[in-house]
């Protein structure tokens, strides 16, 4: 199990990300040899970061990442053993359709995981994409006002170097002074509206750590190492970041 991260102080986070300073020099690279490998890693991460914070704060903050690669390590955690009434849940992003629309990160989620532990509903911070984009944002940022720095962000990427709803060509809210949430009216992926938090709100985290899996991520993994300025190379956690990805991504194309 890797050393537990240290704590830190979110303005002096905030002020060490700069939106044209490439962060590849600042992710730990894990490679590993498959997927089940990558959920059982995760896993333990996830867990030792909530025993370290509910030991720390009695209270353990999670962003959650959509889409595909963490359903398994969700589902894993059906049947862990710990307090569930000190963890708080949050979403990196979320699509702007009805909240049973199968492409709900939240529904996903769900259905996965959350509907299966004891985690106060209060405490499950959905983001409210029926809204649509521009309400939903703004409600949520409302939401985080109260919530300081996360103690662990969950992150995935996309095939353009995307991560949450941050997409090349797009804002993704580096500066200082950003929101902490983003209204996207014109996604380039379907749906068009979404919600995403900003990276510099991402980044206000103790760790965080991105699941990479599938073949389709090759590209963007080596646009990523090579230090071009890609949507997840915005994320600048002042702890570094973990990338956990498949070690066939490492290797040339054949």
């Amino acid at each position: 199990m890797d050393k537990l991260l240290m704590d830190v102080g979110s303005s002096k986070l905030m002020n060490s990300i700069n939106a044209n300073s490439p962060k590849a020099d600042q992710c730990r690279w894990r490679s590993v040899a498959n997927p089940a490998e990558l959920n059982d890693i995760a896993l333990s991460m996830i867990l030792a970061s909530a025993a370290a914070a509910i030991q720390k704060r009695g209270e353990f903050h999670l962003v959650l990442a959509g889409g595909d690669t963490p359903r398994a390590i969700y589902k894993k955690l059906r049947a862990v053993q710990t307090d569930w009434s000190a963890w708080h849940i949050y979403f990196g992003d979320e699509r702007c359709v009805p909240p049973t629309d199968p492409r709900r990160n939240s529904l996903m989620a769900g259905e996965a995981w959350l509907d299966y532990v004891q985690i106060p509903a209060d405490q499950l911070y959905t983001i409210p994409g029926e809204l649509g984009a521009d309400l939903a944002a703004c409600e949520y940022a409302q939401t985080l006002n109260n919530v300081g720095i996360f103690d662990l962000t969950l992150l995935g990427l996309g095939d353009d170097g995307h991560t949450a709803s941050l997409f090349p060509g797009h804002e993704w809210g580096t500066e200082s002074d950003s929101p902490d949430t983003l209204a996207i009216l014109d996604s380039p992926k379907p749906p068009p509206q979404r919600v995403s938090l900003s990276a510099a709100r991402l980044s206000r985290s103790r760790q965080v750590i991105f699941l990479v899996s599938g073949e389709s991520k090759r590209d963007a993994v080596a646009q990523w190492r090579a230090g071009e300025n890609i949507p997840a190379s915005a994320i600048a956690s002042e702890t570094g970041v973990d990338v956990l990805l498949e070690s066939a991504l490492l290797s040339p194309q054949k």
